[in-house]
């Protein structure tokens, strides 16, 4: 799925008006019904709605929520400036509802002495796409009010004093803190960055049936990875096929005290399909790995952790899980890289290591995947002042280098040397546990050597990873599961897969 600007977005909008053609005051009645329909299924256990409504199209939005809602038989109070100028679609919202004696009218002062029962559902629709400035005076006081309150809280298409496409003028603008936001057509960026991420809740995208030839025309650098994207990637396993069908995998990593770190990232490429796998380890980990992964074939790399990386031409190389910055270690690692020219996977302390020695960078080859945290990207490229800028920097620097950078978070971000961004949708915190890293260069190093390309390797490992982790928790919880729970469901996902892919009579 593209993301756009909110100017992009607006731009959607009026092309869909004109070329459809459809007036504008019902595609806001479309946009009403999507959310209708979601607030019925979902909220059916609550009664009374107390929506906030501004005097722009988003406003207009919630005028004709408030007048479907009260259709279905829900208690309906609504707040608004009566007086204010409404753009003309609101107008014409709002003089609809004050003809539905059932709907009270209020103005927006009067949610001080509100009482917001229990079962009441507060409902923003205060300001949208279109605001770029940050909520002063009585916006930013409401917003802090309701912000206050424990009752569950809606936003409509954007959580008022947020920007659509980055953070507010600065850390302390008041921002209404939904728990649900019911956004049309599209993600906005700012719904995938932890600064501004929190404030929308959980996200739901509403089809409102914006123009398919215009979001099939407009180009944009920004994605969001969705199930549409992986379904167009991922490759049926063929019943004509052995293992050397699927390729070699290398892992090197491994050292003293860390040679778990190896048997997972291991187990996660034997898990996600990989014809054969070796690990590159020092002999301290033989036993354990031999005894955790049996189908892994060890190759030692020095004692008690890697000295010298010889690594099989015919395979796909990982590098970096529990690898250690022993000095003989780091100069083992620069004297490889320096040899090699194809791609690999690189993470972890080989990121350290490359860290520590800036003048390197130029040495990791070509269309090579690296997977920094936050910290990891950081200490190769220096420091930013957010995600945003982070995600820029990264965009530059996969481009520089020629390299693609998978930078983890909570909406992990894979840029290309194109200069893209995909955010991932999949994953939940339970990924907030050492080890979980360690899997995903498995996956991607696996799925590498399976002649996926090294931007579908990314897209889908991401992907894969996420999605087996919502399933881990659903059985272990968030805080209960392990990286070993996650590789555990690879089956599942895979199943699920195939299960919408196999041709079917």
């Amino acid at each position: 799925m593209k993301i756009f600007t909110a100017q992009q977005i607006r731009d959607c909008d009026q092309y869909t008006i004109k070329n459809e053609p459809v007036p504008s005051i019902l595609l806001m009645e479309r946009a009403a019904e999507a959310c209708v329909n979601w607030i019925s299924e979902n909220c059916n256990h609550h009664r009374n709605f107390a929506i906030f409504c501004g005097n722009g199209n988003n406003g207009g939005d919630g005028f004709a929520l408030a007048r479907m809602l009260y259709q279905k038989g829900f208690d309906i109070d609504v707040f608004t400036h009566s007086k204010a100028k409404f753009s003309p679609d609101a107008q014409e919202n709002f003089k609809q509802i004050r003809e539905i004696s059932g709907i009270t009218v209020r103005e927006l002062k009067e949610a001080m002495s509100y009482r917001f029962d229990s079962r009441t559902v507060i409902i923003d629709a205060l300001f949208g796409t279109g605001l770029s400035r940050i909520l002063e005076g009585e916006s930013k006081d409401l917003v802090e009010f309701l912000n206050q309150k424990k009752n569950i809280k809606i936003s409509i298409d954007l959580p008022s004093g947020l920007m659509a496409d980055g953070i507010p003028g600065n850390e302390n603008a008041a921002v209404f803190m939904a728990d649900y936001t019911l956004s049309f057509q599209f993600w906005k960026k700012t719904f995938l960055h932890p600064e501004t991420g929190t404030f929308a809740g959980k996200v739901h995208i509403l089809d409102i049936g914006l123009s398919q030839d215009y979001i099939n025309d407009t180009e944009t650098e920004d994605f969001v990875t969705d199930e549409e994207v992986i379904k167009s990637i991922f490759k049926v396993r063929s019943e004509f096929s052995h293992k050397g069908t699927y390729g070699k995998a290398t892992v090197a990593g491994g050292s003293y005290g860390k040679i778990g770190a190896a048997v997972l990232s291991a187990r996660a490429a034997l898990r996600t399909g990989v014809g054969l796998t070796f690990v590159l380890a020092p002999k301290c980990g033989y036993e354990i790995l031999q005894t955790s992964d049996p189908e892994a074939m060890f190759t030692e790399g020095g004692e008690n952790y890697i000295e010298h990386f010889e690594i099989d031409e015919t395979s796909v190389c990982g590098i970096g899980p529990g690898l250690g910055t022993h000095k003989k270690t780091a100069e083992g690692l620069l004297k490889f890289l320096k040899s090699y020219s194809k791609p690999l996977i690189l993470d972890a302390d080989a990121l350290n290591i490359i860290a520590e020695n800036h003048s390197v960078s130029s040495l990791i080859p070509q269309r090579s995947i690296i997977t920094p945290h936050p910290k990891e990207f950081e200490r190769l490229f220096g420091k930013t002042e957010n995600s945003f800028e982070r995600t820029a920097l990264a965009r530059n620097k996969a481009q520089e280098l020629k390299i693609y950078i998978v930078l983890k978070d909570h909406h992990t971000q894979v840029i290309t040397p194109e200069g893209k961004v995909f955010y991932n949708i999949t994953g939940n915190s339970g990924l907030a546990k050492g080890g979980s890293g360690d899997i995903l260069t498995g996956i991607i190093t696996s799925l590498l050597a399976q002649q996926y390309s090294e931007e579908e390797a990314a897209l889908l490992g991401v992907w894969f990873h996420g999605k087996a982790a919502e399933l881990a928790s659903e059985k272990h919880s968030r805080e209960s599961m392990l990286p070993t729970d996650v590789i555990a469901e690879f089956g599942n996902v895979f199943a699920e897969l195939n299960a919408k892919l196999q041709k079917v009579l």
